[in-house]
């Protein structure tokens, strides 16, 4: 039953996430082709969003798995509830810390570390956001521990689609009323993540609405949460890091050999277009990994390996299926994908090269997940702190070289740090997993299956493209050769026999099941508002 509600859960999330950057992709390309907006209108867009997601991170990432751990280790419902008030009292007091060093910190950040300062408003601006997400991440971290992952998915789809609309919506109007102010479109930009977080909170709190708490705020398990998701914060803080170091020296060592105008531009073309779609495949497995810590903690506490070997090999598989055919894509088409969304192929070698650091991101995120659900919750933060080390000691000697000698310098040399960052990072995490489960991989047959499947869904995808060149306009025959192209790979791993008949009859299973509990439910509550009516309540 567990397994079941579990592997539903993922299904809602995939499909959640599917939506979530669907809607996101909208409002990124709005933003970026919006005239008056562009690359100079991301720059201080996504300068600001990058220290406000340092704080968010610090504030909230380690959260929602360390809910969930510990209500999924409760066997009654009281116990659990102590917990989500114990939550609640202790990151509404930590968001609202942090929504206050923001706004006081704004001029400094935006003047000296960013030194961008028309991003001051935009950093204001986002700063009541942070308290939002703390009670978002503490909800959502007690669903997932009581196995009701849909509502996370839900609420996660909820948020963007919000966000998307408040976006365009405060945008458009700031454009009107400021005469296309860049600095007053971006700031309302970041406005609408927090708006939207708080339609997220309202969500979130209603769900929560029937269950009757009688328990008190304790201390003691304040401090448990807080010793729990401090170590898992770290992971996420380096990982947030690793952006902020491209935000404070990109700009910087360009202006060494190239105006500032152009400067702000190259960072808006690397933090607005390609760090964008790059994040795409990942938030989709960062999104799954979150149900493994709960699951491997459970497997940890009765000494069971196997079962996480197991999880281990399930995980790394699915994520190789999903992944390696985006980097194989991502790699041969970066033109052609950079001129459908954006109009134009500017920075197709950054698109390269941030491609292959996909693969690592992803298995680094599974890793660290199983890790962290073993208590080794320091490893994934030493294996990633080496590796943010190694990014900033890159950052600071490929910046200062120029890309039209080498094609290593400028800005592609940030992407070369991050590609060099992620697998040092998930080579010293992955080597600890191995010895701590003394785990075996004997997957060769089936990686170059894989590989071969995603290379027919490349050949596929450009001949196909090819063919309806001549015939329909340019960027209709890239989408529709992409969709075929994904089918082609589909029928690759059916007929490559990638999954099992088991595996295959399990999910279905799943997801048969889960719509037999929904129609259980349905019946039910049906049942019980006609006893009310029978009653005259």
């Amino acid at each position: 039953m567990k397994k079941n509600n579990t592997i539903s859960g993922v299904i809602a999330l995939l499909i959640s996430q599917v939506l979530v950057k669907m809607f996101g992709l909208v409002y990124k390309l709005y933003l970026a082709n919006k005239t008056g907006f562009g690359d100079m209108g991301n720059a201080i867009y996504n300068s600001g969003y990058q220290i406000y997601a340092l704080l968010l991170t610090i504030s909230t990432i380690g959260v929602p798995s360390a809910v969930a751990k510990l209500v999924a280790e409760q066997n009654n419902s009281r116990n659990r509830l102590a917990i989500l008030k114990s939550s609640l009292v202790a990151f509404s007091i930590i968001g609202i810390v942090g929504s206050i060093v923001l706004i006081k910190s704004s001029n400094f950040i935006a003047t000296k570390m960013l030194d961008i300062p028309e991003a001051k408003k935009s950093i204001i601006a986002l700063s009541p956001a942070i308290f939002n997400v703390c009670i978002i991440s503490v909800y959502r971290g007690y669903f997932n521990g009581i196995n009701k992952i849909n509502i996370t998915a839900k609420s996660q789809t909820i948020e963007q689609i919000f966000k998307t609309i408040f976006t365009i919506v405060f945008v458009e109007i700031v454009c009107i009323f400021s005469f296309s102010n860049v600095v007053y479109m971006a700031a309302f930009a970041n406005f609408a993540t927090t708006a939207a977080t708080m339609c997220g909170v309202i969500y979130l709190c209603m769900k929560n609405r029937g269950e009757k708490d009688s328990s008190c705020v304790s201390i003691k398990k304040i401090c448990k949460i807080l010793c729990i998701a401090f170590p898992i914060s770290i992971s996420a803080i380096l990982a947030s890091l690793n952006k902020n170091i491209d935000s404070i020296t990109v700009i910087r060592f360009l202006k060494l050999y190239m105006s500032e105008e152009k400067a702000r531009i190259q960072y808006g073309i690397l933090s607005g277009k390609i760090d964008v779609i790059s994040s795409v495949p990942v938030s989709f497995i960062i999104s799954i990994s979150a149900t493994i810590i709960p699951m491997v903690a459970s497997y940890n506490r009765n000494n069971n390996k196997r079962e996480i070997c197991d999880i281990v090999r399930k995980y790394i598989k699915y994520t190789t299926l999903f992944i390696l055919p985006c980097c194989v894509c991502m790699f041969i088409f970066s033109k052609e994908i950079l001129e459908l969304l954006f109009g134009s192929s500017d920075g197709a070698i950054y698109f390269k090269i941030s491609s292959l650091a996909i693969i690592f991101i992803a298995m680094e995120q599974i890793i660290n997940s199983v890790l962290q659900g073993m208590g080794r919750v320091f490893v994934p933060a030493i294996a990633l702190g080496v590796g943010v080390i190694a990014k900033l000691i890159l950052n600071l000697q490929l910046l200062k070289l120029s890309p039209e000698q080498y094609w290593y310098g400028g800005v592609a040399g940030c992407c070369v740090a991050t590609l060099v960052c992620h697998i040092i990072a998930f080579f010293i995490a992955f080597s600890v997993l191995k010895v701590e489960l003394k785990l075996k991989f004997k997957n060769f047959k089936f990686l170059l299956k894989a590989i071969i499947a995603s290379c027919i869904m490349a050949v596929s995808w450009y001949y196909t493209c090819f063919i309806l060149n001549g015939i329909i306009i340019k960027k209709l025959a890239i989408i529709l050769a992409g969709i075929i192209a994904v089918f082609i790979y589909m029928v690759s791993i059916y007929l490559l026999k990638l999954f099992s008949d088991n595996e295959l009859s399990f999910v279905y299973e799943c997801t048969k099941h889960d719509k037999i509990e929904k129609n259980k439910k349905t019946i039910k509550n049906k049942e019980k508002r006609r006893i009310l009516y029978k009653n005259g309540e």
